[in-house]
């Protein structure tokens, strides 16, 4: 806390983006000028191996913005762990986590800036609206369900990554071991603490173009639904519990009915095939399911960095 100011750092990771450096930064400063008599502020960028101007459109921010720390990767580590990287290089006593899109209304950070003064460890966006296709907006909603579902903890609907933390979930996260998957959404949720959500309606880009693939949506829902909760392990002892019972069933009913009315089922080749192929695709389903933890847990082992840092672009 600096000249008795709290310290906000304003966490931005980017990739590619040249285009929107500069519009963002040029909303972004006259908000924060209208709350210097109360806050001070950094901005901490995270490149994630960007392969257009984006490195040195930073470099020249950080020489035009001593507010302005920038990291540059050796590769691209993904958009989670370019997050949880900037959180633990921040020096705030908070901090809020931006895209470089203006797709989150820079404009929320005086409200969440409020909340967080009223005792709020954790102030989120909820998306009460989004401009895209029905398509995706069913798949998200399944997705939601599916994590909130499955999770001990309850974890908040249509919340992205769009938020402010207290400088002590900071520090819890960097206590954590994250692995090489982390899912900050549902870690952060899952922390405890005071937590707050703020509607809004989130923009569409409008300049560029969004570098999140389809398989890269897919994986993140993937790393939500394993990262959050252990109960697809315990499908295979729900399944295999059940196909069980109704075996167990079939052949008491079965030998009753052989018995007593001397029923004989006929040899079919349709009925063993159906049984045979649905025996191997929930045994192939199982295996899948304990295929993903085992990999996870592989990968943890090597106890790889997170991200390496590359260059320090607001160094000369």
């Amino acid at each position: 806390m600096a000249n008795g100011k709290p310290l906000v750092s304003l966490i931005i990771p980017v990739y590619n983006e040249e285009d929107n450096l500069l519009p963002l930064y040029e909303t972004v400063t006259p908000i924060l000028a209208t709350l210097s008599d109360r806050f001070d502020f950094e901005f901490v960028f995270t490149d994630n191996h960007s392969t257009d101007k984006t490195p040195d459109m930073l470099r020249l921010l950080a020489r035009a913005d001593s507010r302005i720390r920038a990291y540059r990767f050796s590769r691209n580590v993904g958009y989670q762990r370019s997050i949880l990287t900037a959180y633990l290089k921040c020096t705030g006593d908070a901090a809020i986590q931006l895209d470089c899109d203006l797709q989150d209304p820079p404009s929320l950070i005086p409200v969440f800036l409020d909340h967080w003064l009223e005792g709020n460890d954790v102030v989120y966006g909820i998306r009460k609206s989004r401009v895209e296709g029905w398509k995706w907006r069913a798949a998200r909603r399944v997705f939601y369900w599916i994590v909130d579902f499955l999770s001990e903890d309850h974890i908040p609907q249509n919340a992205g990554d769009f938020r402010l933390i207290s400088r002590r979930v900071i520090q819890e996260l960097g206590t954590m071991d994250h692995g090489t998957t982390p899912y900050l959404r549902g870690t952060i949720a899952t922390l405890g603490f005071k937590q707050l959500g703020v509607d809004y309606a989130r923009a569409a880009r409008t300049i560029g173009e969004t570098k999140f693939s389809v398989y890269d949506n897919v994986m993140l829902a993937l790393d939500g639904i394993i990262n959050q909760s252990v109960v697809p392990l315990r499908v295979g002892t729900y399944i295999g519990v059940t196909v069980s019972l109704v075996t167990v069933l079939a052949i008491i009913g079965y030998l009753i009915a052989y018995f007593t009315v001397g029923f004989r089922a006929p040899a079919g080749f349709t009925t063993i095939t159906t049984l045979i192929l649905g025996s191997l695709s929930i045994n192939a389903m199982l295996l899948g399911i304990l295929g993903e933890y085992l990999g996870r847990m592989y990968l943890q082992m090597k106890h790889r960095s997170i991200s390496i840092v590359e260059r320090e672009l607001h160094v000369d």
